[in-house]
């Protein structure tokens, strides 16, 4: 079935529509998770531990790509449904050769200020060592890791979702088959995961450059361009939830860490790792969805469709409701066996793992709500409403959480922190809706 972004949305063709982006995603998170597996059953503990310590920060430089990609897919799907094809081909050529210049920069900084960095994070030793080995290879690849993330976005503004994944797959398929044959086989040790992990990242933002960059049948195509500082301006202000977001989540990650050092020392960190690989495959399947409607939702807010409009958030918010009872469920179930093939080879390490893992999992009740609608607001280009759910949700009351909860619960406050973040985060989305509604028409 052919789907445009000015079709009419059953829940079928929604399925069917952002099916791609879902799985382009979870990918993303799979190939990320086999790069821990390998780390952590044939380099040992402390390499694993660094790789959790230091990809948050990674995550951060990276990051610019994904407020690039989402806040410039909403600007370019809304110029789309004003009728003006050439201009946003210009904007979408615009914003892809900026997250490429951004990335060189970022790349260059951070290979030279990674070891200092890393030492303020609380990595010394050879926990330090790795940390600035890891990094050191993964952030030569950064320009092409954040074309990739800004990709994403793009393909599903051009009705290639499909495309997207298949890209999306080939990288991933690239990582997972180098970590086993560099880390597994040659024994090459952290250095073969981060090898693996740095050559698909060039992979999966070049091949997409190569795409665009010549006649193709998608509604974009990279063309010679102009600097529009508005635009660029209104792009990242769309998307500024996601920069937030993204950043948020980093640096509470680093935060989660620090507590975790003081509570239960670089088990803490590991366990923590784990819970984060498999909750990325979870946080996967919302950010998906979001990514995959969003350019819908752009598309008729251009096109002043109201009807549709409140179709497509009533439907969605179904959608994300049986997901998320779903992915509670999952994730209870798969607390254990997740656990033991990650950690197996450490009692301890395995236990605390079972158990965080056993609480985090309410989170997947939450999160899902707060993630669609920060996406919902960005495809709307309300770019302020979005980053404030954003910058609440994964900064103000995790932060607040994991300080306050650990106090009163020891330990296990630690995850607790997550679901208490994630419940204040639905009550926060659920009032922008209601105070929105009339301003947006969506219901």
């Amino acid at each position: 079935m052919n789907i445009r972004l000015s079709d009419h949305f059953t829940y079928k063709k929604l399925l069917q529509f952002t099916l791609p982006s879902i799985s382009m995603m979870i990918f993303t998170s799979i190939y990320g998770i086999v790069d821990g597996f390998f780390v952590s059953n044939f380099a040992g503990k402390i390499p694993f531990a660094a790789v959790n310590l230091i990809m948050p920060l990674i995550m951060i430089l990276s990051t610019v790509g994904f407020m690039l990609g989402a806040g410039g897919s909403a600007l370019v799907s809304k110029t789309m449904g004003e009728g003006d094809y050439k201009k946003a081909n210009r904007l979408f050529s615009l914003l892809i050769y900026v997250a490429f210049v951004v990335g060189a920069v970022l790349c260059a900084g951070g290979i030279v200020f990674i070891r200092p960095i890393a030492a303020l994070l609380g990595a010394d030793g050879a926990l330090l060592d790795n940390c600035v080995l890891y990094a050191r290879y993964i952030l030569a690849t950064l320009p092409f890791y954040i074309l990739q993330m800004a990709f994403q976005s793009f393909f599903v503004t051009a009705e290639k979702p499909n495309l997207g994944l298949v890209m999306t797959v080939i990288a991933g398929g690239c990582n997972m088959v180098l970590d086993a044959l560099f880390v597994a086989v040659f024994r090459w040790g952290l250095t073969g995961a981060a090898v693996a992990t740095a050559f698909s990242q060039f992979l999966g933002g070049f091949v997409p450059f190569l795409y665009f960059i010549r006649p193709n049948d998608s509604l974009l195509r990279l063309t010679k361009t102009h600097y529009d500082g508005k635009a660029l301006l209104k792009a990242c202000t769309n998307g500024s939830s996601e920069l937030m977001s993204n950043i948020s989540m980093s640096v509470v990650s680093i935060l989660y860490n620090m507590q975790l050092m003081k509570y239960a020392g670089e088990d803490g960190v590991a366990a923590y790792g784990v819970l984060m690989y498999v909750g990325f495959i979870f946080c996967a399947a919302f950010f998906g969805y979001s990514i995959g409607t969003a350019p819908v939702v752009g598309y008729h807010f251009g096109a002043q469709n109201h009807s549709e409009l409140k179709n497509l958030l009533k439907r969605s918010l179904v959608i994300v409701g049986a997901f998320s009872i779903g992915m509670t469920i999952f994730a209870l179930v798969l607390a254990k066996p997740m656990s033991i093939v990650f950690v197996g080879y450490d009692a301890t390490l395995c236990e605390l793992t079972i158990n965080g893992f056993r609480i985090y999992a309410f989170a997947f009740l939450f999160m899902g709500y707060a993630i669609y609608s920060s996406g919902f607001f960005t495809a709307l280009n309300d770019g302020l409403t979005s980053a404030l759910i954003s910058f609440l949700r994964t900064l103000v009351f995790q932060i607040a959480a994991v300080i306050i909860l650990p106090l009163i619960f020891d330990m296990n406050g630690i995850w607790y922190s997550i679901v208490v973040a994630e419940m204040l985060a639905v009550i926060l989305s659920a009032f922008f809706i209601m105070i929105k509604r009339k301003k947006y028409h969506y219901l």
